[in-house]
């Protein structure tokens, strides 16, 4: 069961430290190395959360998984959270890390959702336009491919919504026909 309060105290947590040793980029390289193998690798997920599995099996499959891939420091952490028995929450802790981050740097996520993958060209070109247009110091860029759009695009941003994409547009049509708005207008 997701408990963003406690992965916001963990995340927290390990922001003040890395950012007291000195290790704050190394360590938001790392959470995005954890982010990545978490939502790529539902069976590594399935392994933390299990309840079969004992602490020793899972601080073995972190530490296989992370091995030479992430900091001293990281890695610590990593053991405590097995230790704790918290291991479950790793993927929430990561991406409440990388979003205080965020906060502290000032970066703005952006997310891009299109029915077909767009040219780097056109998502340096949408950064730049989100940028002038919201007076935004730092972009990060998302992109996401749903075929179920059909064409157009939809951005999130700071809680905002722009959906300029098909399948609204023929929701909307569909709404104005379910009303009979046209058969009344008819009369």
């Amino acid at each position: 069961m997701p408990n963003p309060r406690l992965a916001d105290r963990y995340a927290k947590s390990l922001i003040d430290l890395s950012t007291e040793k000195g290790q704050l980029e190394a360590v938001y390289a790392d959470m995005k190395y954890l982010q990545a193998v978490c939502k790529s690798s539902k069976e590594f997920v399935a392994v933390l959360k299990s309840p079969v599995i004992n602490t020793d099996q899972k601080n073995n499959i972190v530490a296989a998984v992370t091995k030479g891939k992430v900091s001293a420091l990281t890695d610590s952490f990593n053991t405590l959270l097995v230790k704790k028995k918290r291991e479950s929450d790793l993927p929430e802790i990561a991406s409440a890390f990388i979003d205080q981050y965020n906060a502290i740097k000032g970066i703005h996520r952006v997310k891009l959702t299109t029915a077909v993958p767009v040219s780097d060209e056109l998502k340096k070109s949408i950064e730049a336009k989100v940028k002038s247009a919201q007076n935004l110091g730092s972009v990060e860029l998302e992109t996401v491919v749903d075929e179920k759009l059909i064409g157009g695009f939809v951005l999130e941003f700071n809680n905002k919504l722009v959906d300029a994409s098909i399948l609204r547009d023929l929701n909307d049509v569909k709404k104005q026909f379910a009303g009979n708005l046209f058969v009344q207008q008819l009369r």
